[in-house]
């Protein structure tokens, strides 16, 4: 027997509801594997830096985060990637992990993608490239993500800094381990020589962005202009009235974009993979543009 959904309107059966719902069902899926997954958004934001000497007004930083070559990114879509970003000609390029995927494949297919990774990041025509490694990249095999991201020119900051020089003037790059399954050392990454130095920002990478709670409790927090992070991906897929439907390890307090703590901003990348199925839904995978300003 059919419903009838209002006077004088034809009858619907139970098998074209369930017709009409797997066919919804299938175009969602569509959209969000085919479509959304590939729409790459290039968010542009000025970034106001107390201190920011005057050769560093204007600099352009890309961001980009969460490849997860192999699991579903493909390498045509990364390629197309590094093309979007040579069209902005920054001029630094921050990665902030989860090159690869952990638990999909062996170790061995693994650490190939990660050396296809690389291989097609060195397209990148920006030569200051910097990295820190994510969750993903520590649980494979951090030795030798490293290593395929050090033969293509990309310098990966382990619980590491180095100073940024321009024109007469400096500024301070650091990066974390993962804090997830690595051993991230503030203190090594930020020691007392680059803290609140006049007219010297720092800025700091770190793949988990929850792990910002753990620097503000202590003293590099203070040292810190600018944050950088990724691991959320933005909640990947998110529903109406919902949200996401899933977020990872310290990643389910600072989720997406902006975040600011006194002296202190962060900002977290939606990335560019996808991890456990193929889909992005209302969340577009994301290159940040950000251009430094003197406060």
């Amino acid at each position: 027997m059919g419903i009838l959904d209002a006077p004088g309107r034809p009858a619907i059966s139970r098998r074209s509801f369930v017709k009409a719902g797997l066919g919804g069902a299938a175009g969602l899926a569509i959209y969000a594997g085919g479509i959304e997954r590939h729409w790459i958004e290039v968010t542009a934001h000025d970034v106001p830096l107390a201190g920011l000497n005057a050769a560093f007004n204007g600099l352009r930083i890309a961001q980009i985060s969460d490849i997860h070559m192999d699991e579903y990114t493909e390498p045509y879509f990364l390629g197309h990637v590094v093309d979007r970003i040579n069209a902005q000609r920054p001029d630094m390029v921050l990665l902030t992990g989860d090159f690869i995927s952990f638990g999909l494949a062996p170790t061995g297919f693994a650490v190939g993608a990660a050396w296809q990774c690389a291989n097609i990041l060195s397209g990148l025509e920006c030569k200051h490239l910097y990295a820190v490694l994510g969750n993903h990249d520590v649980g494979v095999d951090p030795i030798a993500v490293t290593a395929a991201l050090t033969a293509n020119g990309i310098r990966v900051l382990t619980n590491a800094w180095l100073p940024i020089e321009r024109q007469g003037g400096r500024m301070w790059l650091a990066g974390l381990d993962d804090p997830v399954l690595g051993a991230p050392d503030a203190e090594r990454a930020v020691p007392i020589a680059i803290r609140n130095v006049p007219h010297e920002p720092l800025i700091l990478i770190c793949h988990a962005p929850d792990y910002v709670d753990t620097l503000l409790a202590g003293p590099v927090g203070n040292a810190v202009s600018l944050m950088l992070s990724g691991h959320t991906h933005g909640g990947q897929v998110r529903l109406p009235l919902v949200g996401a439907l899933q977020l990872p390890e310290l990643g389910k307090k600072y989720v997406e974009g902006w975040f600011r703590f006194g002296a202190m901003q962060l900002y977290v990348n939606r990335g560019i993979g996808t991890v456990g199925v193929p889909f992005r839904f209302d969340c577009p995978p994301e290159i940040t543009l950000f251009t430094l300003r003197a406060a």
